[in-house]
């Protein structure tokens, strides 16, 4: 029987060495540019996106190498969202992983820049020959990427969430936004590790797309009630913040009761939906250490 707390132990150093090697001193590079990508993107996070991309490769026989290279690829993303909202032109945030954020160490300019090139490398990843995948798999997997991050992505509900700041949303907005800014990324991630694999069921494909759209939701629930339940040490990074910064969040709309009741209804109803697929003993683990995270 799969010990799944190892997979997970395991699969966490795989990633960390994954980027590690892919961001590997090089004379080649501006140093400082380097130093910068490197302290917001090694040794911290949660992997979640990566994480997922291995658990839905599993549903397909994937080779874990080529999952692993392509949650890699989407993590820098995540990496490089994480710079951009900490800077003082956005959430002006001293605080990421526990630690100084990005710009609090290299400066507004170096902290922008490598935000750009994590996203760059991103595409420069997917799309190299590392990635021993089909070639029609690989435009897929660009494609889903690229979308989830674009102005139906993460950058579209950034926006709505930058101007929503101050302003009362209704609970299908707030469910919008929080579907392009944070759900379609990690939606992304749990399709492009199918992807992955030997071969494509158009119903599991289906099935999988209605999964990632609970759990890209349900993470966000969950992120909103430990925001108001936790303490900085706790979470990482600075808490009640959406709060002080008169955010629109589930609890702020629902109460802290209501936004946990409906977390609760999502994860069981998500893992009705996972317990229909085979080889699915990851993408249950992963989904539950979503709902029951405190940090």
């Amino acid at each position: 029987m799969l010990d799944l707390e190892q997979w997970h132990t395991q699969s966490l150093v795989a990633i960390e060495q994954c980027l590690d090697l892919i961001l590997a001193p090089n004379l080649n590079y501006p140093s400082e540019l380097l130093a910068s990508i490197r302290y917001s993107t090694l040794d911290g996070g949660k992997r979640i996106r990566p994480l997922f991309c291995l658990a839905s490769a599993e549903l397909n026989q994937a080779q874990a190498e080529n999952a692993l290279f392509v949650g890699c690829a989407i993590e820098m993303i995540h990496c490089f969202s994480l710079i951009h909202d900490d800077l003082p032109i956005m959430d002006n945030d001293d605080l990421r992983r526990g630690k100084p954020t990005n710009h609090k160490v290299f400066g507004d300019a170096v902290a922008l820049l490598a935000g750009d090139a994590l996203q760059a490398l991103c595409f420069e990843l997917l799309s190299s020959t590392k990635l021993t995948i089909p070639s029609n798999n690989k435009l897929q997997i660009i494609n889903l990427v690229a979308s989830s991050i674009g102005l139906l992505g993460m950058v579209g509900g950034q926006t709505i969430d930058w101007l929503s700041t101050g302003h009362k949303l209704d609970l299908a907005q707030l469910q919008k936004m929080h579907q392009l800014k944070t759900g379609a990324l990690l939606k992304a991630s749990i399709l492009a590790g199918y992807l992955t694999g030997n071969t494509y069921d158009q119903q599991q494909y289906q099935l999988l797309s209605e999964i990632a759209d609970n759990i890209g939701l349900l993470f966000q629930i969950v992120d909103d009630i430990i925001d108001v339940t936790q303490d900085t040490q706790t979470l990482g990074k600075t808490a009640n913040k959406d709060l002080l910064q008169d955010k629109a969040t589930y609890v702020n709309i629902l109460g802290l009761e209501v936004a946990k009741h409906s977390a609760e209804q999502l994860y069981l109803n998500t893992i009705n939906k996972i317990e229909q697929l085979d080889n699915n003993q990851q993408l249950s683990f992963l989904t539950a250490k979503v709902y029951y995270r405190n940090s």
